[in-house]
């Protein structure tokens, strides 16, 4: 043994020069072990999806058969404050949160709905995808529509609207997978409310899942194959149709889809390698503003003038119908809780709304094309379409942050108890959105480097992009700290 040691190395090596295997880093051991583990349990997701089911069932239905909560009632003490803290105060902020440190696992683990969409699917008649459904804008559309939508009817403070909003998305995913595709999820690709920026966020998280040996050109859709979400899985270089179902996973064939860890923010940092796509940054700008206006008109006293000004316009002008109880199926209409809406109500809504999405789309792509012009003056490679898209991504930090601070805001209603009371609740809220805002500064950064520009210059086109990101923050600002 010695004797071959000193043939190989010659007799001056040391013994603790001999060859041996490059052990594994730390992190791809960890990767390993949790891929392992769901690979094990991946016959038992069924009855996970079943159990969320349930869940889900529970929490939108069972309070319409209770009575009202008394005054307060906390979620300790009444199943209907429960169900609602439950989805607005954990839920809805944890689950944008989550997908930094999982990405999509949420999808492919735990949603109950793009799970009976793919039960139904089985027994359904497995038509083509059409194109419609196909098309890129659908869940746009569907974001939006939603949004909206639960805004009018009150979806955080009626459990009927809840009902309505959930268990009518919930309707929407039976029926396209009872219709279309074959064993596969066409609600989570093209339909889901929620899939869309939830991929989008996706492109920051920290678990990948990549092809052990990957064949040339773009991530592209495929409709063969084990994937649920219809990648093509030998292509695969984006995550953002990636729901982590581990089906792709196999970790005794050479060529199987493996899980990775990676940096947070690393494929939007390299977007250029990752597809991106325009759509997809347009989609960044219009959550932002639709989300804002979601809160902006509860909170806004200027919303509350305009809304009497066009009130006393419409009676002047003998406008009544804009006067009148609104429909149940729009608005909400709860006399029993002192809230009614009228048809005025349901348009102030969706025009405030639809007119903060305006504007902070124009003011995003504004910022985002004068850096998309001003990399190409000082060297960045690529067409102007091509840096617009890239740069886009630029934003996805500080929007998140603007969902979970904004929307999410239940989920830091606890602090309020706490010995650090209203200051704690603005300084989380206030760390929180100044992460999201360097994350974001510092994306653009990554982002012109990847695009050729040197770091002396790399400041000319990095100001708009600072510029939007800081708007973001001002606009938000009722969210973080109040009026």
């Amino acid at each position: 043994m010695n004797g071959m040691a000193e043939t190989a190395c010659g007799r001056s090596c040391p013994a603790s020069a001999k060859q041996t295997r490059p052990q594994p880093r730390t992190d791809d051991r960890w990767a390993a072990a949790v891929e392992s583990f769901f690979v094990r349990i991946r016959p038992w997701l069924r009855w996970v999806h079943a159990t969320m089911f349930v869940v889900f069932v529970a929490i939108m239905f069972v309070p319409l058969l209770l009575p009202e909560p008394p005054e307060g009632a906390t979620p300790f003490t009444h199943f209907t404050t429960f169900a609602n803290y439950a989805v607005w105060g954990l839920w809805f902020p944890l689950l944008f949160l989550s997908v930094i440190f999982t990405g999509r696992s949420w999808c492919g683990i735990l949603c109950p709905m793009g799970a009976a969409s793919e039960w139904v699917n089985k027994v359904g008649l497995q038509r083509p995808i059409p194109g419609w459904l196909r098309w890129e804008g659908t869940p746009v559309i569907s974001f939006i529509v939603t949004t909206v939508l639960g805004q009018t009817l009150g979806v955080r403070d009626h459990p009927e609207a809840a009902a309505g909003v959930f268990g009518g998305t919930m309707v929407a995913a039976l029926l396209i997978g009872f219709l279309y595709g074959r064993r596969k999820r066409a609600w989570c690709r093209h339909a889901c409310p929620i899939g869309r920026v939830l991929g989008l966020y996706s492109r920051m998280g920290a678990v990948q899942f990549t092809p052990a040996v990957r064949l040339p050109g773009e991530d592209s859709y495929s409709e063969k194959g084990v994937c649920p979400t219809l990648i093509d899985l030998p292509r695969k270089s984006e995550s953002r149709h990636c729901i982590e179902c581990f089906r792709c996973v196999n970790p005794k064939a050479k060529g199987s889809v493996r899980m990775h860890f990676r940096r947070p923010g690393v494929e939007i940092e390299q977007i250029r390698d990752h597809r991106a796509n325009p759509v997809e940054a347009w989609f960044l700008f219009l959550d932002t503003g639709v989300a804002l206006g979601a809160f902006l008109w509860l909170v806004l006293p200027q919303y509350q003038k305009w809304r009497q000004a066009i009130g006393a316009w419409a009676i002047e002008h003998q406008w009544d119908w804009l006067l009148k109880v609104g429909s149940p199926w729009l608005v909400s209409v709860h006399p029993q809780r002192a809230e009614v809406f009228l048809w005025l109500d349901f348009v102030m809504i969706v025009g405030f709304m639809l007119a903060c999405m305006a504007a902070m789309t124009i003011l995003l792509a504004a910022a985002t094309h004068a850096s998309a012009r001003l990399s190409g003056l000082v060297g960045g490679s690529g067409t102007l379409k091509q840096r617009f898209a890239e740069l886009g991504y630029q934003y996805a930090p500080v929007a998140m942050m603007s969902l979970v601070i904004g929307l999410g805001g239940m989920l830091f209603e606890p602090i309020k108890g706490s010995p650090w009371g209203l200051a704690g609740v603005h300084a989380v809220k206030g760390g929180l959105f100044l992460l999201g805002v360097i994350w974001s500064i510092w994306l653009a950064d990554r982002i012109l480097a990847r695009q050729g520009i040197v770091a002396t210059r790399r400041w000319i086109p990095l100001l708009p992009g600072m510029t939007g990101s800081l708007c973001v923050g001002v606009v938000w600002w009722p969210a973080i700290f109040g009026l």
